[in-house]
């Protein structure tokens, strides 16, 4: 007999909101705030010079390669020395990026499902990127997050999955944890002994080099739906 789902985890970008435009946005006001507090900067570095320099920077640094904030806050504080600004001005400059980097807009499901979610397990969120649930205006919903930087790792790696069970006290087997990637998501949360729900917004084919998710949904609602199937006292 299967055990009882006690709680359940979720990822946060592209399975909460869309994130790339999300990031377009932000990357435009850091770069229109570049141009105002420090144009040489801006006239040094576009969006494309940040990007290949927070590859750089992963590949000098791989125990930091996980903390996007990180990389992003060191891209600008090279960038700052480089262009002959202070060094702390990186910390303000990625406030600017943070803040429109949680200016999102929750897939038109989401607010409804939480709060079915919410009603019925101890709902996480787990997620690679710098997203804040409290920030995106979701928080009361979750009763607690984990992001790559706090756990010292991203998904799929083990060690993330295990920071999520510790926090839920929960059994393994008793997490359903919900997210996009197939691998991110549903190998890396099946490798830690927690069963899996692909989130399949798109309609996209399953990736045939893995084992299936143990559920598939095309929205949170439809999770919340099972949820309540599995649920079922």
């Amino acid at each position: 007999m299967p055990q009882a789902l006690r709680a359940v985890s979720l990822d946060l970008d592209n399975t909460l909101w869309d994130t790339p435009p999300v990031l377009v946005r932000a990357e435009a006001a850091l770069g229109a705030w570049l141009g105002a507090n420090a144009p040489g900067i801006a006239a040094a570095f576009d969006a494309t010079h940040f990007r290949a320099l927070r590859a750089r920077l992963a590949r000098q640094h791989p125990g930091r390669a996980h903390d996007v904030t990180w990389l992003r806050t060191e891209s600008l504080r090279h960038a700052a020395t480089a262009a002959g600004y202070p060094a702390d001005l990186a910390e303000e400059a990625f406030g600017v990026f943070w803040r429109e980097r949680n200016a999102v807009e929750l897939y038109a499901d989401v607010d409804s499902a939480l709060a079915r979610l919410a009603a019925r397990v101890p709902v996480f969120a787990l997620t690679n990127g710098n997203a804040c649930v409290d920030q995106v205006g979701i928080g009361h919903y979750f009763r607690g997050a984990i992001d790559a930087a706090a756990a010292g790792a991203a998904k799929p790696d083990r060690q993330i999955f295990l920071k999520l069970i510790a926090m839920s006290g929960v059994a393994p087997e008793e997490i359903l944890h919900a997210g996009d990637d197939a691998i991110a998501d549903v190998h890396g949360a099946r490798a830690a002994g927690i069963r899996t729900a692909w989130m399949n917004r798109d309609g996209a084919p399953w990736p045939e080099e893995l084992p299936r998710a143990e559920h598939e949904v095309a929205d949170l609602a439809a999770l919340a739906a099972l949820v309540e199937t599995l649920t079922q006292r």
